[in-house]
């Protein structure tokens, strides 16, 4: 049966090989129009339609979801048989436990705790709400002395589910988060950049111990001018609290004004007030690539850090090219986070630069067989070869046949189609749950097959022994990519590499930014660049549509390539964040490019530069290009001053994500 013309949309927006539509044909159903407006009823939360087109869906292969979405929409009214009855056919789906994790959360809310007591124990997984909610129930019952359970979930900078408010608030009636408490998760909360959440666990403190509300107010409304003034009750804790809040609001924006104003108030602070202090101006300045931010955070020695604030130690060091402070804040780490690839390599490369090369090379060596960024830059720093080996399985028709005939698997394909992207993702995840690498690589190349490109590569990534290196970096549109890719003078290897970073290769998805198509590109940067190309009629263009995307991408990517140097670390930082900001990200003295990807302040943009690269490592060997080594890709990038963010004309791609 051919699929409907309501299907075509969706079904273009997931898989772009003819394969895909193939196999998906061969499961349409009559019913699939319904099924789309079921499926948009519940989006918009119309129970009333949704109850009316749902008896035309007996025996579809969704009719599970259909009944999932007349559940949820009233959960909090539907009676335990109906749920349970629910939870009894979609067992072994993911379907269920999802409800059952939602029913709870509606059962807690609503305090119906002999229900979620008999319910709870079949629970997969917990959360920070549902264990809220799962302590309420016991102290239900067991009274109070529950509550100190609680206390982990109350440390946190970020605010936390209503369903843990109840218990915070015994908690400080009973004196069992003392002022202390207060002041310490306040602390955690401006570090986080929460500071409405600050202000609000300052009103938690008794009125005697809470700064004078005209005081926050000033803080609050010129944090920078407050600062400048000093004009704090250092005597008081309260006092030195709200000067430490107004310092991290200050240094936060301004590490240098911050530093200027603390040294002239840090003297009235004790001692682990001071080096507190001393540490969030470090931090911030360590963020802001501060050429200060090392020297800064010697001033910070004493102070206990957190996780974050332990690794910006060390990249402030290495900003500075201060080896001996590198090596001393690794060694500083918990042993977890300092087995991290990225703090063993830099311990590496400062034990080499301490002289001492056979401990540096017995680190690189335990890398260079990881396949990673870091994995790759040790391999060349010790000579070994870099490019790890497939082993493929012997694909055997009758297993993918027999695989593709599963009901979840034909579920991953109709979810898929009908543009329920988060659904897909999760049934799939089951469908490959407990799988032995011979059993993931099938699932792998059956993914591979119908055009399920990003589930073939989560798949593939997964393997622990045996590994197939061709499904973990495909090359779907090859030559799409590769003809757009030499018409704009874009080395294959980094255009596939990129790809496959930003969209796992599917043709028409759409991140909640609005970005599009294999390159996800912005609509504002597309019709730049539609100018730029002589494409006049921007509007008739089709992002979705792979060529397209692919050209567009490539001569965008080519724009800031010229205008950086050429430098693929430059153009890659500015194709995710923006070539501003790639151009600020420069030092005013020559960086080796390895250093300036790790000390790129955007957690998503360090971490999409590290995997574009690596990607572009492992996609020249499946394109049969020459070899170009990783430290030869990343170069030395040249002070900011070598080029000016105005010759940048492009719009930034996207926001900080």
């Amino acid at each position: 049966m051919s699929l409907p013309n309501l299907f075509v949309s969706p079904l273009r927006c997931v898989f772009a090989a003819l394969a895909v539509t193939v196999a998906l044909a061969a499961h349409a159903q009559t019913g699939d129009t319904d099924f789309i407006a079921a499926r948009d009823a519940f989006q918009t939360g119309d129970a009333a339609r949704l109850d009316r087109v749902a008896p035309r869906l007996k025996g579809h292969l969704l009719e599970v979801y259909v009944a999932y979405w007349q559940l949820r929409l009233g959960l909090d009214d539907a009676g335990p048989e109906r749920v349970r009855a629910f939870l009894t056919r979609a067992d072994g789906m993911p379907l269920a436990d999802r409800l059952r994790s939602e029913w709870l959360k509606s059962l807690g809310k609503r305090a119906q705790w002999d229900l979620f007591a008999e319910e709870y124990p079949k629970r997969v997984g917990d959360d920070v709400e549902m264990t809220c909610y799962a302590l309420q129930w016991k102290r239900s019952k067991d009274g109070d002395s529950t509550l100190h359970d609680a206390r982990a979930f109350w440390f946190s900078g970020q605010e936390q589910p209503d369903a843990c408010q109840p218990l915070f608030a015994a908690m400080l009636a009973r004196g069992s988060l003392t002022s202390a408490d207060v002041w310490a998760r306040v602390r955690l909360a401006h570090e986080a950049g929460n500071f409405r959440l600050a202000v609000r666990l300052i009103g938690e403190l008794p009125a005697a111990e809470r700064p004078d509300p005209r005081d926050l107010q000033r803080v609050d409304r010129g944090a920078a001018a407050a600062l400048a003034k000093g004009d704090f009750r250092f005597a008081s804790r309260a006092g030195r609290e709200l000067a430490l809040y107004a310092l991290d609001r200050v240094a936060r924006n301004d590490p240098a004004a911050a530093h200027e104003a603390w040294l002239r108030v840090r003297s009235q602070m004790p001692e682990p007030d001071r080096v507190y202090g001393n540490l969030i101006v470090a931090f911030n300045a360590g963020r802001s690539l501060s050429p200060f931010a090392n020297q800064w955070y010697r001033e910070a020695d004493g102070a206990a850090q957190n996780e974050l604030q332990r690794a910006w130690r060390v990249r402030a060091a290495r900003r500075a090219l201060a080896w001996k402070d590198v090596a001393s804040a690794i060694e500083a780490m918990p042993e977890a986070q300092a087995q991290e690839p990225a703090w063993r390599y830099w311990k590496a490369r400062a034990l080499a630069h301490e002289g001492r090369d056979n401990d540096a090379t017995r680190l690189y060596g335990s890398l260079a067989t990881e396949h990673h960024f870091y994995g790759f830059l040790a391999a060349e720093a010790i000579g070994a070869a870099v490019m790890p080996v497939s082993e493929p399985i012997e694909v055997d028709s009758a297993a993918i046949a027999a695989f593709g005939e599963r009901d979840a698997v034909k579920r991953v394909l109709a979810l898929s189609a009908f543009d329920l992207r988060p659904e897909a993702i999760r049934e799939w995840a089951y469908v490959v749950r407990g799988l032995d690498d011979d059993g993931l690589l099938l699932a792998a190349e059956y993914a591979r097959r119908v055009g399920l490109y990003d589930r073939s590569i989560n798949t593939a990534e997964r393997t622990q022994r045996r590994h197939d290196f061709s499904l973990r970096y495909p090359t779907p549109f090859r030559e799409s990519i590769a003809e757009a890719a030499r018409d704009n003078g874009i080395d294959p290897a980094l255009a596939f590499g990129l790809v496959r970073q930003e969209s796992r290769f599917v043709a028409g998805i759409v991140s909640s930014a609005g970005a599009t198509g294999l390159m996800q590109l912005m609509p504002a940067t597309a019709r730049w660049v539609a100018q730029q190309t002589g494409r006049v009629d921007y509007r008739a263009l089709s992002l979705d549509e792979p060529e397209l995307n692919a050209q567009l991408g490539t001569y965008y990517l080519r724009h800031v390539l010229d205008r950086l140097d050429g430098m693929p670390v430059l153009a890659t930082a500015a194709y995710n964040a923006g070539p501003g900001r790639a151009q600020a990200w420069r030092a005013a003295t020559e960086l080796e490019g390895a250093i300036f990807a790790e000390t790129i302040p955007f957690n998503e943009t360090r971490d999409y530069v590290k995997k574009v690269l690596a990607n572009a490592m492992f996609y020249q060997a499946q394109l049969g290009l020459p070899y170009v080594s990783l430290k030869q890709r990343l170069g030395v990038v040249e002070p900011r001053g070598m080029a000016a963010a105005a010759s940048l004309p492009a719009p930034d791609r996207s926001e900080p994500r």
